[in-house]
């Protein structure tokens, strides 16, 4: 049974991994390489996708326990919640149309510094001092990177930074606005209520910043039939990763995937070189290695310090 146990494990982090990994490039292959420029509307298709899923796995297949909205204050921080998450999804897409994902995962890998930022700034909560000291080898990893990047591009490397600030807000407002017992949701669940009220966003934006885009794909897809089923695929995917991101916490614990995180963004940026054969310096794959460095060191610091 112990046995069984292990490769049920190995088996949820092969499917995060491949989840992780397949949405990111799928998403840089039809924002960059397949010539599709609409990233809203993909993120829109993303968290429909994820509205539905999360409804068959909860309330159909029962998962997880339903929880319910207690309040208008509660849905109204998870709809504040929800604007800061369509922000960092959609800048993040919008970085892949200008930047290879080998540097968007140097600069993801930053995500601890902004946390750390943003949690002195709304809780006046202080790390100790090493905790600190770790960030700066992450921050200088990404200076590094940047100089070294022969695709650097101004606006893609400014919707990155404005993505991975963003998830670290929203990581940061959700300990401060969900944390009483009777506020409290799983991911899941979090997941269900967050995602519908994304599509609410999205799709007013969708239709004065991408304008006839649904009327663009239908045309796309007369000639190519393949773009609905990347689509499907892709926001298949997108939810893949909320689930398994629940599940390997679940059976793991949050350090662990938090470890298996950071491996991940190595094997985001080796598997992504392999695929779209973009340029990469050694000086910028210096910088990258350094932040990696950074973010394991910022991890064994909040260990020890708690």
């Amino acid at each position: 049974m112990k046995g069984n146990g292990q490769w049920f494990t190995i088996g949820l982090v092969s499917a995060w991994y491949t989840s992780n990994i397949g949405v990111l490039l799928l998403n840089k292959y039809l924002l960059s390489n397949y010539g599709f420029k609409y990233p809203i509307f993909l993120t829109m298709c993303h968290m429909t996708a994820c509205s539905l899923l999360s409804y068959v796995a909860i309330v159909w297949m029962k998962m997880v326990p339903l929880q319910t909205i207690r309040s208008r204050p509660q849905f109204l921080k998870i709809s504040a919640l929800s604007l800061v998450f369509c922000g960092s999804v959609v800048s993040g897409n919008v970085s892949l149309r200008y930047l290879p994902v080998s540097f968007t995962q140097a600069i993801g890998s930053t995500t601890p510094f902004f946390t750390a930022v943003f949690a002195y700034m709304m809780t006046k909560n202080r790390e100790a001092w090493l905790t600190y000291a770790a960030l700066i080898p992450v921050v200088t990893g990404v200076v590094i990177a940047s100089g070294g990047e022969p695709s650097f591009h101004l606006f893609g490397f400014i919707m990155c930074v404005g993505a991975t600030a963003a998830r670290a807000l929203k990581s940061v407002l959700q300990g401060i606005l969900l944390t009483s017992e009777g506020e409290k949701l799983n991911s899941m669940n979090l997941l269900l209520y967050m995602a519908p009220v994304a599509v609410m966003f999205l799709l007013p934006a969708t239709l004065l910043m991408e304008h006839n885009v649904v009327g663009i794909t239908v045309a796309l897809a007369r000639n190519d039939v393949k773009i609905i089923w990347y689509l499907l695929f892709n926001s298949a995917l997108a939810y893949c990763v909320n689930l398994t991101n629940f599940l390997v916490t679940k059976h793991t614990s949050a350090l662990t995937l938090q470890v298996l995180g950071n491996a991940k963004g190595a094997v985001a940026v080796v598997v992504s070189i392999l695929i779209f054969r973009n340029p990469v310096s050694v000086t910028g794959m210096m910088g990258y290695f350094l932040t990696v460095i950074g973010v394991i060191l910022y991890s064994e610091a909040k260990k020890r310090s708690k």
